[in-house]
Formats: structure tokens, C-alpha cells, sequence
């Protein structure tokens, strides 16, 4: 399978219990899922996910935020030891359906952001999704990272299958993550001398 055909749903942290439970951070926006899943995938990374081997899901429960898994034949705090750090993965085929208007976050990185507002411009591709705040973190060609409010108001079209979202960005909203000029760095070495 490809990349994209992966979805991730959790990244083990460490071992929770004696008995082979894994502590892990949620990467879905679904975790009463789990209940529905016994089949999972363990895969090395987010970007590149290798499969490292397939699981069964004996149970599962919230905590704080986290999601403790038990999986069958991982029996031991040393078992659990060795799965820290992978991730755990359902073919994207299996994602929950969603709502219109609603998009899988994996579906957004490496999306083009085109700011509409007048001439047509690229903004960088999509690299990460803040999911608590709603900002799109998004590099341009030219390196670093404008953040950018994933809001309704703002969204032209997207298209998911062509890796492209157009936006009508505010004027100004895009010079707020610009690095600072050389001209604005003298100002505040002036002024911080000056104190």
C-alpha cells in the first residue's frame, strides 16, 4: 500500500500495566472507533508508514486524553517496550464516513494552498493541522511556516483528490508569519539599545 492508503490513528507512547497495555496519543477525531476495530496495523512513521505487522485489538479504554490499547501476544512491559514510537493504522478504505463539509486530516497534508483574494498565488503545501486551534500549517516554497485559520469563511474550493485548496485569505493575514526585514531588525536593536 501507499502512503495514502494508510490512515493513522494513534502513536504508541509507552507501556501502561504489566501486562502488555500501551499508552498512545490519539490521532483521530473518532476513538469510540476502537471499540468497532480488532484488526489493526502497526506502521513505522506518519509521513512513510511501513507496516510492521498486524494486531489484534484485545480491548481498549480512554485516559486522559490517551487511548490505552492491549493487543493480543504483547503480554509483558518489555512486549509493550518494543512498540513504542510505531504507529497504529487502519487501511484508509476503513475510516468512519464523514459529515459534508468534513475532511481527514491526512487528505489535507501536501494540499497546494492558493490564496484567490486577487491574482491567483501560492501560499506552500499543507504540512500539519493544528486539530485544538483549527490553523493549517502550511510551507512555502521559500521555507518556513505560515499558519493559516482552516474557517469556512475564508475556504474558495478544495480538492482533496487533486491535492488543492483555494483560499480568499484577508489582506495582511499572510504577513503576520513573515520572517522579519533586515530594515525592522536595526529598528529593534536601536530601540533595545536605547534602554
Amino acid at each position: 500500500m501507499s502512503d495514502a492508503d494508510w490512515a493513522i490513528l494513534a502513536r504508541l507512547v509507552r507501556p501502561q500495566g504489566r501486562r502488555g497495555e500501551v499508552f498512545a496519543d490519539l490521532l483521530t477525531d473518532f476513538p469510540e472507533r476502537f471499540a468497532e476495530r480488532k484488526r489493526l496495523y502497526l506502521v513505522t512513521s506518519e509521513t512513510n508508514p511501513d507496516v510492521v505487522r498486524e494486531v489484534t485489538l484485545e480491548r481498549h479504554w480512554l485516559h486522559k486524553g490517551r487511548v490505552v490499547l492491549k493487543f493480543a501476544g504483547i503480554d509483558s512491559i518489555n512486549d509493550a517496550e518494543l512498540l513504542r514510537g510505531l504507529m497504529v493504522a487502519i487501511p484508509a478504505s476503513e475510516r468512519a464516513p464523514l459529515s459534508d463539509g468534513a475532511f481527514y486530516i491526512g487528505d489535507l497534508i501536501g494540499c497546494e494552498v492558493i490564496d484567490v483574494s486577487s491574482a491567483p498565488v501560492s501560499v506552500g503545501k499543507i504540512t500539519d493541522v493544528d486539530r485544538e486551534v483549527g490553523l493549517l500549517m502550511v510551507q512555502p516554497d521559500g521555507g518556513g511556516e505560515v499558519l493559516i485559520p482552516f474557517a469556512q469563511a475564508y475556504l474558495a474550493d478544495i480538492d482533496v483528490d487533486g491535492k488543492r485548496i483555494e483560499m480568499r485569505l484577508p489582506e495582511g493575514l499572510l504577513d503576520i508569519n513573515a520572517p522579519i526585514s533586515e530594515e525592522e531588525r536595526r529598528a529593534l536593536d536601536t530601540t533595545s539599545q536605547g534602554e
